[in-house]
């Protein structure tokens, strides 16, 4: 499977560097076409409250956004001005409350998106909880790179969280997308008692079907004790030197969203690692 559209969520300068030293070598590796993608936040004034707003602070406001929206994109031309893959810059107006419903109008035609981890000291009002909205609601992976990212090439190690369920299914495949050739992958289960992984079928399917598209892949089942599964996810990934977890995300019914749900608060707070979410 290849990639060939890359949405990266350039949501503050603070951490524009990090997502793109994830996504330029991913658009490079995979001859994508890379758009870096930034939202103009809106001053939002509510009719039902009786106060008179001054124009200068609608100039000001203004001004303060398109100087942050202009030194945003020079990052992004400063990270991709020599490279020979397509790039595009776009800059939207969220026009509501929220920048993430403009975030998931875009994402819907990328193959995978990446989104700098959440980090509330500098995030916009506009911007809260984004990354979970565009990993619930925008139908593709989302990779969430760490504030401070300045790893290795993503899709040369992977480590993919395995369950028997829809959202595991669904990371395993999209897995494809940013596996680069001669990738090894590592499927692990965590457990909370003692299981015998050649009686794992659905690890060794997900294995073979990794075989097939020519890929190394091993499985291996984790007893957790009282480490939660996130903690057995981040414990390995960090021993085999994995550049990135994959996993599935959140829930598609109450039961499981109550299980994976955690799982995946747990890593999109804590993951010292891009890690690739599914849903």
């Amino acid at each position: 499977m290849a990639m060939k559209t890359l949405l990266a969520c350039l949501m503050n300068r603070e951490n524009a560097d990090a997502v793109l030293a994830a996504a330029v070598p991913l658009a490079r590796a995979h001859q994508a076409h890379l758009i870096g993608l930034h939202t103009i936040e809106a001053l939002l004034v509510y009719p039902g409250i009786a106060i008179h707003v001054p124009d200068s602070t609608f100039r000001n406001f203004n001004e303060s956004q398109a100087k942050e929206a202009k030194a945003i994109e020079a990052i992004f031309k400063k990270h991709t001005a020599n490279e020979d893959f397509p790039c595009e810059w776009r800059l939207v107006k969220a026009e509501s409350s929220t920048a993430a419903t403009r975030m998931i109008e875009s994402a819907h035609g990328a193959d995978v998106v990446i989104m700098p981890k959440e980090e509330n000291t500098f995030a916009r009002a506009d911007q809260n909880h984004a990354q979970e909205r565009v990993i619930r609601e925008s139908g593709r992976p989302v990779i969430i790179v760490p504030n401070d990212y300045d790893g290795p090439e993503l899709g040369h190690n992977i480590l993919l969280g395995w369950s028997d369920t829809r959202e595991a299914a669904r990371a395993a495949h999209d897995a494809l997308l940013v596996a680069q050739d001669g990738c090894n992958i590592n499927i692990l289960r965590g457990t909370s008692r003692k299981t015998d992984e050649l009686a794992d079928f659905g690890a060794i399917e997900i294995a073979a079907m990794f075989g097939r598209h020519g890929f190394s892949a091993q499985t291996a089942i984790k007893e957790r004790g009282s480490a939660d599964v996130a903690e057995v996810l981040m414990k390995q990934a960090f021993e085999q030197g994995a550049d990135m977890i994959v996993t599935g995300a959140f829930g598609h019914n109450r039961v499981y969203d109550f299980v994976i749900g955690a799982v995946t608060q747990s890593l999109l707070e804590d993951s010292q690692l891009p890690v690739l979410f599914s849903a």
